[in-house]
């Protein structure tokens, strides 16, 4: 007899979770965003504005791992030294990124090496919108630091940029 009823109550709760799992909202589809792959948004156009903090590059990339290979080959060559290698630089607001909605991306010679960190982003954003030129595409120079050697080793390459966030 205890044992009909330990299955009966087992087949009850069974139910009642099938019934719970079936009858649940599905979730909306997720729209505006890529489905597979790697993202890596695209500059479009000419900068309509170049930023200049008086060559004192202090605001840095970050996410630049992913890009480190694209980093060293732009570090160019230094032998043991640290590199300081300066190429001209695109920022560009990423609205469609799918990790970072207020995202502004970096590109070196035309490479993606990273974004600013997200509280960086929104003073960049805030930035534009105070010089009315929301979401687009802006310039300014980059410096790629670091990659010496030590114990035998290369270090991680950084980018830093020349642009000041109270501008």
């Amino acid at each position: 007899m205890q044992q009909a009823l330990n299955i009966a109550i087992i087949i009850v709760a069974l139910l009642a979770l099938y019934y719970l799992l079936k009858t649940r909202p599905k979730p909306a589809p997720w729209q505006g965003r890529p489905t597979g792959g790697s993202y890596t948004p695209v500059p479009e156009g000419e900068p309509v504005r170049h930023w200049s903090d008086g060559g004192r590059f202090e605001l840095e990339v970050v996410g630049e791992s992913r890009y480190r290979d694209t980093i060293a080959a732009l570090a160019g060559e230094h032998g043991e030294a640290k590199a300081d290698a300066r190429h001209p630089a695109l920022l560009l607001p990423d609205d469609a990124n799918p990790y970072e909605d207020k995202a502004v991306a970096v590109f070196l010679a035309g490479r993606m090496v990273g974004y600013l960190a997200p509280k960086d982003a929104l003073a960049f954003r805030e930035m534009l919108r105070r010089h009315e030129i929301d979401g687009k595409l802006t310039s300014t120079d980059a410096a790629v630091r670091g990659g010496g050697t030590w114990e035998g080793k290369r270090l991680a390459y950084s980018v830093w940029l020349d642009v000041s966030l109270k501008g």
